[in-house]
């Protein structure tokens, strides 16, 4: 790299002075105080907001804007890499019989079918990305402390399958709460399942219910749990249905489709198959015609009578 940007030394000790004030601006405008925010995602939002903003700011008395002396230095740049250069750093850990990574101390969860596989780990600033060979397997938001520790509840739910017991006191379930993805309605479901199916079916119901998230949208599962608690529908398979429902009325319709199933809640998989498919128009199938073999029954003697 040519170093052209800049003068090293005493003569060039005050081009460097201007970025960081200005950074020292920006911290005391937009940081302090600190601001309360959900993730590191939700700040680098912020930020980005903030930043766009500043482009109408004058400083001092200058007759333009940030964004307008910019836009006079934008062409006098030289243009961005055609290609992205990755400033991730790459881990290659083995998975313990936890599920789980270690990576700069602290300790990630994985997919439960990769116990004792190594992964390939990609290291960002802000999150980093599990690999199992070229497919991604898992994403979680770094953790900037030491000894922490960040679980997907969505990595446990077949082996919790096998000893649902395990899944009321698991911190996969109190990280997944504390994130807002494990709600009350949840919870209200998972109760009402307990009571009606006993605590261990109840809760091997409620870990299938949460296998929907997967292939399914969020809202669209919350609001098949409402439906079901609605209906007393206690079943991983009518949250499904209501589940589908509730996406189907998120799609705008389209022209030759099967007709609309019936409304009112839908508590069964063969309700909701034969609502879809078209009338009948034939006769109700009969057995008249093997009345006829009656007929040729043998005798004692062998002979038909």
């Amino acid at each position: 790299m040519e170093a052209f940007y800049c003068q090293p030394g005493i003569d060039g000790a005050h081009e460097k002075g201007g970025v960081e004030g200005d950074i020292g601006w920006f911290r005391r405008n937009h940081l302090v105080p600190v601001p309360e925010v959900e993730s590191l995602d939700h700040l680098n939002d912020m930020i980005d907001a903030w930043d766009l903003s500043d482009e109408t700011r004058r400083i001092g008395t200058r007759s333009h804007t940030v964004g307008e002396h910019f836009a006079v230095e934008r062409p006098l740049l030289k243009p961005l890499p055609t290609e992205p250069f990755e400033t991730g750093v790459w881990f290659t850990p083995r998975v313990d019989r936890y599920a789980q990574i270690t990576v700069r101390t602290n300790r990630y969860s994985v997919p439960a079918r990769l116990i004792g596989r190594p992964v390939r780990v990609l290291l960002h600033a802000s999150h980093l990305v599990i690999y199992q060979g070229r497919t991604e397997v898992a994403r979680h938001e770094r953790l900037i402390g030491k000894g922490e520790s960040r679980y997907d509840l969505d990595h446990y739910l077949e082996g919790l399958l096998r000893k649902p017991g395990a899944l009321p006191g698991a911190t996969a379930l109190e990280q997944t709460r504390a994130a807002g993805k494990f709600t009350p309605t949840h919870d209200a479901w998972w109760a009402a399942a307990c009571k009606a199916h006993g605590d261990r079916d109840g809760t091997r119901e409620l870990i299938r219910v949460l296998l929907l998230h997967r292939h399914m949208e969020h809202e669209q599962v919350i609001a098949g749990l409402a439906a079901a608690i609605g209906s007393g529908a206690l079943t991983a398979d009518a949250v499904a249905l209501e589940a589908r429902r509730a996406a189907d009325a998120d799609e705008p319709p389209t022209g030759g489709g099967p007709p609309e199933p019936s409304s009112g809640p839908v508590v069964s998989l063969t309700e909701r198959r034969l609502a879809q498919l078209p009338p009948d128009p034939r006769p109700l199938p009969s057995v008249a015609a093997y009345d006829e073999l009656l007929r040729l029954r043998p005798t004692q003697e062998g002979t038909p009578r």
